[in-house]
């Protein structure tokens, strides 16, 4: 594959991956806010309306630095913090039986390999056409 089409890969496959998280907290987690917290709330989830906040922060962040490419390995570990706590309290299905059993598995199994992409770049960098990818050829450039 030549540098042009890992470049236009790479970056679309960002926009891929952010998309789900960005469009959580503007489309759903801040329009929907008390009702969330208190969802939260009933789920056992400490200081509900703090940690909604935080997962706001953490999916916006975390989506928009996947995008850009910049700090993408800092973004993807908060997306990763927001995907382990998510899916451990509203993804339990060991807590529940029958087709909710099945149901909140299929998410448990969905949010399992969001995990893994997050690793993933965690553990490769954002690839080409990223910020941090230019930052870094800049910075060899003046060495």
């Amino acid at each position: 594959m030549n540098t042009f089409a890992q470049g236009v890969t790479s970056l679309g496959g960002r926009i891929m991956i952010a998309t789900i998280f960005l469009l959580s907290a503007i489309g759903n987690k801040i329009p929907q806010f008390n009702a969330l917290s208190g969802y939260m709330a009933s789920e056992g989830v400490p200081a509900p309306q703090l940690m909604l906040v935080g997962a706001i922060v953490f999916l916006i962040v975390g989506s928009i630095s996947l995008v850009l490419g910049f700090k993408a390995r800092v973004g993807a570990v908060l997306l990763l913090v927001f995907l382990v706590l998510a899916t451990y309290y509203f993804h339990d299905f060991w807590n529940f039986s029958g087709a909710d059993r099945q149901n909140q598995m299929i998410q448990f199994m969905k949010n399992l390999s969001m995990m893994g992409t997050m690793a993933f770049v965690v553990a490769n960098g954002p690839g080409a056409y990223s910020l941090d990818r230019r930052l870094a050829t800049v910075k060899q450039q003046s060495s």
